[in-house]
């Protein structure tokens, strides 16, 4: 969608900052009153702009194809062919439900074929799927599906450890409670003793 700014943008364009249609800062004052304030006092006057901009951040992955930070490839890796892992990978996103927080952490591994890529991208690959609506079980198949896809790896593993908010601080409300979810493809999933190798590295 193209955003052309109105009269009321001139001063944020004129600040660098993105402009906010007014459908959306409406939305957003009318979700206010509904919740029981006064959308036209002085703390609130600029809070529709404000979350506007905070949920085109939380949700940039939209705008990005993760796929693209696993392009670039390195074939001299010295012979090493053992399990590459990150680990403790910390990550944000929002469940697609009820729009709230989940936060947590990832352990991404994989067994190299012939070609390795930076460290760095697994992260990256991660953020581009956890920056969009999601649940924590697609958000962890979707990690693991794009590196085996992309690097055609002997084996992909993925778990993710989050706190969701919508269970936690609203419904149940039963704090300090965590999730684990995992995908497992290739050799990690069909050889048993791979399979435990890679879990133990991450801690599992």
């Amino acid at each position: 969608m193209t955003i052309l700014p109105g009269p009321a943008d001139d001063d944020d364009l004129a600040r660098g900052k993105l402009p906010v249609p007014q459908d959306v800062q409406d939305a957003i004052r009318t979700l206010l009153l509904w919740a029981g304030d006064d959308p036209t006092r002085e703390g609130l006057l600029d809070t529709p702009k404000r979350v506007a901009r905070a949920w085109k951040e939380y949700c940039q992955g939209y705008d990005e194809d993760p796929a693209v930070h696993l392009a670039r490839q390195f074939e001299e890796v010295g012979g090493y062919d053992e399990i590459v892992l990150l680990k403790d990978i910390p990550f944000q996103s929002h469940c697609e439900h009820h729009m709230a927080p989940i936060i947590g952490k990832a352990a991404i591994a994989y067994l190299p074929r012939d070609k390795v890529v930076g460290i760095s991208k697994l992260a990256r690959v991660l953020h581009g799927f956890a920056r969009r609506l999601q649940i924590q079980e697609r958000l962890t198949a979707e990690v693991a599906q794009c590196i085996w896809d992309n690097l055609k790896p002997h084996g992909v593993a993925v778990v993710i450890e989050a706190s969701h908010a919508c269970m936690t601080a609203r419904g149940v409300r039963t704090p300090g409670v965590g999730m684990v979810t995992s995908r497992l493809i290739g050799t990690f999933l069909e050889d048993e003793s791979s399979r435990k190798e890679v879990l133990s590295l991450m801690g599992y």
